[in-house]
């Protein structure tokens, strides 16, 4: 019997979706619930999975091409055998002694792989290490495997390096023109938006993190081994913000038309830096959690939306969001918000600086704090004075326990 595979059904805040890459070709078997290729929306990477064993016989959309949900995809026959798979297994034990003596380096190379990157090296029977990696330290990402696919496939002339990236052609020049992504097109699509609605203004302060470099220091240990992950900084921001908003409900709220819609609850988003760009995951009821839930939730988040396995769900909602510049070394800067949100805490680089504290100039690990909020709803009181609760609750982190 043969079937027809079709885009799943989008998020309604999803019109359309581009199909990135077939992980599988006509002819090839396929088992219930493997990956048949990766539907790439304006938020996150979507899989399609084999509703059952069987092979996949006709493609009807190439990749690259924009899908709408319900779109026919292919079509798969059930319990067929695919006679593709068993000459390319039989190469592969064939080849198996000759490659032995790789073996090591290419283990080397996987073992850096993300789940979701070595799933598609392993299903394409690529070498990792003859793939370049863009991603930190030069690690292979999904989208470097999926542009290897793509050249691999491509009729055209062999890709040539630009002739800007070769310094020792002298006179040398070029251009390369690389079509956005859709979620490097939604993210400046919403830059624009906020900038163009919003009447966007950025308060600072600084704060001085000696206090909770103390308290982890003292405890990370009896955390960690209770816990199970490690206390990190952004667990007493998330707190921290929480304290404030509670006090400057406005902060948390968000405008709806001529109403300003105020939430009763705290879903904090936390702003997570991929090799595809920038998701903000949503850490729910944030207020509810303690400091190692929010830990947890957050490194979970961070490795799905790295690995590409982070659902719409996870990024939708939220009534505030954190976001941590200074992981890349920033110094200060001026976030913009996430809308429809209102406001957005930006962290930034601690840096131990000379300070006078009780008459006397100490060395302490200071930060720059940076509010940016919708002028229309929060005005400079609430935003200076949000900041300085958050500033109080970090340098006393006491009062977060006591509420005071």
């Amino acid at each position: 019997m043969t079937t027809e595979i079709r885009v799943p059904q989008l998020p309604e805040s999803v019109a359309d979706a581009t199909l990135v890459a077939w992980h599988k070709q006509p002819g090839e078997a396929v088992k219930r619930d493997e990956n048949l290729a990766d539907l790439e929306t304006d938020k996150v990477v979507l899989e399609v999975p084999a509703p059952f064993n069987g092979v996949l016989r006709e493609i009807k959309v190439r990749s690259g091409t924009s899908v709408k949900s319900g779109e026919v995809l292919a079509l798969i026959e059930e319990g067929a055998q695919g006679a593709a798979a068993k000459p390319a297994a039989a190469a592969t034990a064939a080849a198996a002694p000759a490659k032995a003596a790789a073996a090591p380096a290419k283990e080397a190379d996987a073992s850096k792989l993300s789940p979701s990157v070595r799933r598609l090296v392993e299903e394409n029977k690529l070498d990792p290490s003859g793939i370049p990696g863009s991603g930190r330290d030069g690690r292979v990402t999904k989208s470097d495997v999926v542009d290897y696919l793509d050249k691999q496939k491509a009729p055209t002339a062999p890709v040539t390096t630009p002739p800007a990236l070769k310094p020792a052609v002298s006179g040398a020049r070029g251009e390369q023109r690389v079509p956005m992504s859709r979620l490097r097109q939604r993210i400046a699509q919403r830059m624009v938006e906020a900038q163009s609605t919003q009447a966007l203004l950025t308060s600072f302060n600084e704060v001085d993190l000696t206090a909770v470099q103390e308290l982890r220091t003292r405890y990370k240990d009896k955390f960690e081994k209770q816990q199970g992950v490690k206390l990190g900084f952004m667990s007493f921001f998330v707190k921290a913000a929480i304290e404030a908003l509670k006090r400057f409900p406005v902060v948390n709220a968000s405008v709806d038309g001529a109403d300003i819609l105020y939430h009763e609850y705290y879903d904090i988003g936390v702003a997570v830096s991929t090799d595809r760009g920038l998701m903000v995951p949503v850490v729910r009821d944030a207020d509810l959690k303690g400091f190692g839930e929010i830990e947890k939730e957050i490194g979970a988040y961070a490795v799905k939306a790295r690995e590409g396995s982070i659902a719409i769900e996870d990024l939708t909602g939220g009534t505030f969001t954190i976001t941590n510049g200074g992981v890349f070394g920033s110094l200060m800067s001026t976030p913009i918000v996430n809308a429809p949100q209102s406001a957005i805490l930006g962290m930034h680089k601690i840096q131990e600086r000379p300070m006078v504290v009780n008459g006397q100039i100490a060395i302490r690990p200071m930060m720059y704090l940076a509010l940016t909020y919708d002028h229309r709803i929060i005005d400079g009181r609430e935003a200076v004075q949000f900041l300085v609760t958050v500033k109080d609750s970090l340098e006393d982190p006491g009062r977060m326990l006591l509420g005071i």
